[in-house]
């Protein structure tokens, strides 16, 4: 079965979100490439571990073998990996461009590299979670008989190495991106919403050289063109990062109580620890189905791609009903961007004089 093919519709919002950016010249840019890459992430997930996820949470046991036992863990290792990188090459982006947008000069070609190197990088790195899967029966006397009552799970040399390993994971994984991303988009947040007028910058850049109102107008709406353009990407930004922060905190939590302070072990209510597990499990795959949803809601480029993809399935999307609804959005935007840029020059013109 294809990937075009797949029957599911979280596979298919994640191959519009790709398709968009790909058939959309103005839509490849720099954080659009780290979109789609997000999005691949979550169609590992998706394809691969919630599948597998889905039938050990209903049988209880590991039914997939040795092979896959190493496999499909360490996949979803990589994919916890890869969207925490490519989370922070947004927010470093995004940080770059709007706070210090002379420092460092960002490009399709960079994007494209940074996404091979946290790709190889997420892959080398997850290795010892695939070393130390094993597939082992809890009732030895039916290991040759039946998968059933068979777990995958990890099995180390010492005591110590997996509360090394797994505090290391958490904060490479979590706590640390988070932090960093946090600071970034604050510095963000102070930037794009901390001020009203236009940049002193553009003040000095503009005195003395335009006598005439016009120019100087004309360049304070490209600078509010630009200003709310950024901010629309911040917020739907920052709401993926909340929503993913949100989501694997739970896994990452019982993961460390698990792993790092043995805790679980002698659990006296043994449907409630696994209730919980199973619960964090799926607030991960939640996040995986939430992102194309808030693109969906926070970028007018990606809602008019859904809205042709899905217009065969959904009445009032169709090409008619889009085009009619973008034909009185353009007039709405010549309307009033009439009359902004009257109202500027009304305002220049009385400044200057």
């Amino acid at each position: 079965m294809t990937f075009s093919t797949i029957p599911n519709p979280r596979l298919r919002l994640e191959r519009e979100v790709c398709l968009a950016v790909w058939r959309n010249h103005h839509m490849r840019t720099v954080t659009n490439y780290f979109i789609v890459n997000l999005s691949l992430a979550d169609v590992l997930v998706t394809a691969i571990c919630l599948p597998a996820s889905l039938l050990v949470d209903i049988t209880e046991s590991w039914l997939f073998g040795h092979a896959l036992c190493k496999v499909i863990p360490y996949l979803q290792a990589v994919s916890v990996s890869v969207a925490v990188l490519t989370l922070s090459f947004i927010a470093l982006d995004r940080w770059y461009a709007i706070c210090h947008p002379l420092m460092f000069k960002s490009t399709a070609r960079r994007a494209r590299g940074s996404i091979l190197g946290i790709w190889a990088v997420s892959l080398a790195v997850m290795v010892p979670q695939a070393a130390v899967m094993e597939c082992s029966s809890v009732l030895p006397e039916l290991a040759n008989r039946t998968r059933l009552f068979s777990v995958c799970d990890e099995h180390w040399a010492d005591e110590l190495y997996p509360k090394i390993y797994h505090s290391c994971f958490f904060i490479v994984t979590y706590l640390a991106p988070l932090g960093l991303m946090a600071m970034a988009y604050f510095q963000i947040f102070r930037k794009l919403w901390g001020r009203q007028r236009p940049s002193e910058q553009l003040e000095a850049q503009h005195q003395g050289l335009c006598t005439e109102p016009q120019p100087r107008a004309r360049a304070f709406l490209a600078e509010v063109k630009q200003m709310r353009a950024r901010r629309k990407t911040a917020k739907m930004l920052m709401v993926v990062l909340l929503v993913f922060a949100l989501c694997y905190l739970p896994i990452s939590v019982l993961n460390v109580l698990k792993r790092v302070f043995g805790m679980f072990r002698q659990a006296s209510d043994r449907e409630a620890v696994y209730a919980c597990f199973t619960f964090s499990h799926w607030l991960v795959y939640a996040n995986s189905a939430a992102n194309p949803i808030i693109y969906n809601f926070l970028s007018g480029k990606f809602r008019e791609q859904f809205k042709a993809a899905f217009s065969c399935c959904l009445p009032g999307l169709g090409p008619r009903s889009s085009a009619r609804h973008k034909s009185m959005s353009l007039q709405s935007r010549c309307s009033v961007s009439k009359v902004s840029e009257h109202v500027v020059l009304t305002s220049v013109t009385t400044v200057l004089s």
